[in-house]
């Protein structure tokens, strides 16, 4: 049997900042994922009593709708309530007076089911789900609290959120997803890792495609995603204008809807340019903490410049790192002798 060598590279252990948002951020997952179910449950069963609810309020989730669902869990109950008794129900000013005799107006006339037994099975499960959605969003609330703190306190949420568009959720996703960026050897791992790095298929000589990579996990996939939708909107943001500038030169025009077509592939450019930017912003304050001495108290870490990015994409780009090439320096005489 042949010998078979595998290269083993060692793992650097997370950072505590890191090994705290990790466990913050698996619950928060959990958290979210409990309320959603509960959501979707609710609104099946606003389908079930009142279908017609949705016509005012949009959302039978918001504070404002679960409300009135718990003041007036049927359409017949909300029907014969006094105007004083709504306006005290509602959560803020929505929905107006007018809208209120138009829900009303609508409870009289609803379609939901009548079958007595079936109402009142839906009623108690609704206002269950109800209470066990308001302590599940309690906690969420609480739980972000902690994970901003948390943000704020390290080094690498500072480094995070100074990038825009990176909020503190999506900066503890991704320092709880990396654990520490020593873990990549490169930006081309980060990318990969994060599953916005391009697979080129070739044949021959010509280029046949050029796709994202399946690797990568989905979660910060997604998210590097969301990340590069919300830089996009911000108008006064680099990487909208960088968006701005390539969508015409990357993207094909459509005639018949007079829109471009293809803008994903700019957006995954901008995911692997901000994924380049974490990788260098984040390498750097690794490499500048090894070199401070124990006990001494670390200089602040760099931060996102947009004076330096504007210059980057005017073409003044500067490496952040020495120039350590060796160069050969010819040395000309003070005169030359003309004959």
């Amino acid at each position: 049997m042949a010998d078979k060598t595998q290269l083993i590279r060692r793992a650097v252990s997370p950072t505590e900042a890191a090994s705290l948002l990790r466990g913050l951020m698996r619950h928060r997952y959990e958290l979210s994922q409990e309320a959603t179910q509960r959501k979707n449950k609710l609104i099946a069963i606003c389908d079930e009593i009142f279908p017609e609810f949705t016509r005012i309020c949009k959302d039978p989730c918001l504070p404002s709708a679960l409300s009135f669902r718990e003041h007036f869990p049927t359409p017949q109950q909300l029907a014969i309530a006094g105007m004083t008794e709504l306006q005290k129900a509602r959560v803020g000013r929505y929905p107006p007076d007018e809208k209120l005799v138009e829900l009303q107006r609508l409870a009289a006339q609803s379609i939901g089911t009548n079958d007595v037994g079936r109402l009142r099975g839906l009623v108690i499960e609704q206002t269950q789900i109800i209470r066990e959605l308001k302590v599940l969003q309690e906690h969420l609330d609480q739980l972000d609290n902690e994970i901003m703190q948390a943000v704020e306190n390290s080094r690498e949420g500072q480094i995070l959120t100074s990038i825009p568009p990176i909020g503190p959720i999506q900066a503890a996703a991704i320092i709880a997803s990396i654990g520490h960026i020593g873990n990549f050897e490169s930006a081309a791992r980060l990318k990969s890792y994060f599953g916005w790095a391009p697979t080129v298929a070739q044949s021959g000589s010509s280029l046949d495609s050029t796709t994202l990579t399946r690797a990568g996990t989905r979660t910060m996939k997604q998210m590097l995603f969301l990340i590069v939708a919300n830089a996009i909107q911000k108008k006064d943001c680099e990487w909208a204008k960088l968006y701005e500038r390539l969508v015409p030169v990357k993207c094909r025009w459509d005639e018949r809807t007079r829109s471009y077509k293809g803008k994903l592939v700019v957006m995954g450019r901008l995911a692997g340019q901000i994924t380049e930017m974490i990788y260098a912003l984040l390498k750097k304050d690794a490499e500048l903490l090894r070199k401070v001495p124990y006990g001494q108290e670390p200089p602040p870490p760099t931060l996102y410049d947009p004076e330096i990015h504007r210059a980057h994409r005017q073409g003044k780009y500067r490496t952040g790192k020495p120039d350590t090439r060796p160069r050969s320096i010819i040395q000309l005489p003070n005169h030359f002798d003309i004959p």
